[in-house]
């Protein structure tokens, strides 16, 4: 006899065969599930629950925390650097990742570029701040970037010779208030002068320096100032203060001016000796002024981690590590392009500008705002590049939600109801982000 399938038994199949689909995908997503649960539901639930009591966690405060948030200087300024952040970073990087991944596709070597800008990528964050706090030092002998940029001053504008160069008291040389040397004493045509200066150590005298005596004795015409410039010290000790000694070496390159009346009558540069000489000077009265610039400090580079310029130059940093992310994933969306498309634009007549701009940057459009928000979201979330790089007394100036977050929780604030306070808003900020990213793969799948 033939079995008779009844409605009832194959809906009763079916009920169970979906039932035992459960079971399987249940047991499956469950390991999944509890991880989930314990490292992402329960923490996000608990500091919303720990924002609404105080610092000790004992004492429901409600909306107080909140309040306070939005009253805390630090917590304003936090928020500023994270909308700049958001702001410059990821324009910054969909930018040039675009621009990179275009160029790249017109070269040879493009794999291998790719992989180098893609290699910082493999670098840790913590690894990272090390490398730029090291390059932001703003010692040239330390920090690579000041020195390329003393190196590229110094090449355009020359360095002072004499930075810590001085006059002693009542010796014939007084300091003005624009940092030149003037003498105290008047003197004019058919003399030779002596000014004497110390706090230059003899191994730092320019090069071809030599002893100043014979240029101290050397007479004068009727009609020329002369005179020398010198060390006033006498390497091993001995000699006598305002005299020129044997030993005694001259400082060149020295500029000297001759004033008269308030008015510069005549300029010269020192020799190898020290020795300088105004000639066919009109009769009368003279001050010499050794100027400023003889004795200004060096040039030391750029305070990259200064107040001004600590938050800029970490972008710098996290752009370093990110580009090749942003070059990668739109030179993926590139390489999907259809070619017929660009082909037919190069046939109309149409240059590689207007293509990039017409065609390839609207068909990329989707790519790019995938991009720019993925890169929203973590750079609302950046922690280690600024905790790293950012020396202590500036670290207020570029703190950002997370750092501020970390700060007030256990960096000293020790008040969790407030540090929870801050997640919850980090949280607020970054779950349209979130949303929006998933909704856009949600259309691009169906």
């Amino acid at each position: 006899m033939t079995a008779i399938t009844t409605p009832s038994s194959a809906a009763g199949a079916r009920r169970s065969a979906t039932r035992r689909r459960w079971i399987v995908a249940v047991v499956f997503a469950l390991p999944a599930l509890l991880l989930l649960g314990v490292l992402v539901v329960y923490p996000m639930l608990f500091s919303v629950g720990r924002s609404f009591f105080d610092a000790t966690g004992t004492r429901f405060v409600g909306g107080d925390n909140y309040t306070e948030m939005f009253r805390d200087p630090a917590t304003l300024k936090a928020i500023r650097n994270s909308t700049l952040w958001v702001v410059i970073a990821p324009t910054l990087l969909t930018g040039l990742g675009l621009i990179l991944a275009v160029l790249t596709e017109k070269v040879r070597w493009a794999t291998a570029f790719k992989l180098l800008l893609f290699l910082p990528m493999a670098v840790s964050f913590l690894a990272a701040g090390i490398i730029f706090r090291l390059a932001y030092e703003e010692d040239p002998d330390r920090g690579v970037l000041n020195a390329v940029a003393v190196g590229v001053h110094d090449t355009f504008k020359d360095a002072s010779s004499y930075p810590t160069a001085r006059a002693r008291d009542g010796q014939g040389l007084a300091k003005a208030d624009d940092g030149s040397f003037r003498t105290t004493d008047e003197t004019g045509p058919g003399r030779t002068v002596a000014l004497g200066l110390v706090g230059v150590r003899p191994n730092e005298l320019p090069a071809g320096a030599v002893p100043a005596r014979q240029a101290a004795t050397a007479e004068a015409a009727a009609d020329e100032l002369r005179g020398v410039v010198y060390l006033d010290f006498t390497p091993g000790g001995g000699g006598e203060q305002g005299k020129v000694d044997a030993k005694e070496s001259g400082l060149p390159q020295m500029a000297v001016e001759a004033v008269q009346g308030g008015k510069v009558a005549g300029r010269a540069t020192t020799a190898s000796d020290g020795s300088f000489r105004f000639a066919d000077l009109p009769p009368g009265s003279y001050e010499l002024r050794l100027p400023a610039q003889n004795f200004a400090p060096p040039y030391e580079g750029i305070s990259w981690l200064g107040p001004a310029l600590v938050t800029p130059a970490v972008i710098g940093a996290y752009l370093w590590i990110w580009t090749g992310f942003a070059m990668v994933l739109i030179g993926a969306g590139l390489s999907a392009l259809p070619r017929e498309a660009l082909e037919a634009a190069r046939m109309d007549g149409a240059n590689e500008w207007q293509i990039f701009r017409r065609i390839t940057v609207p068909l990329l459009a989707p790519v790019l705002t995938v991009v720019f928000v993925t890169l929203v979201i973590n750079v609302m979330k950046v922690f280690d590049l600024v905790y790293i790089i950012a020396p202590g007394p500036v670290q207020e100036e570029a703190t950002v939600l997370a750092t501020q977050m970390w700060l007030v929780s256990f960096g000293g604030g020790q008040d969790q109801g407030l540090g929870s306070a801050l997640g919850v808003l980090l949280l607020v900020l970054v779950v349209p982000a979130m949303l929006f990213n998933v909704r856009r793969f949600r259309r691009s799948q169906s």
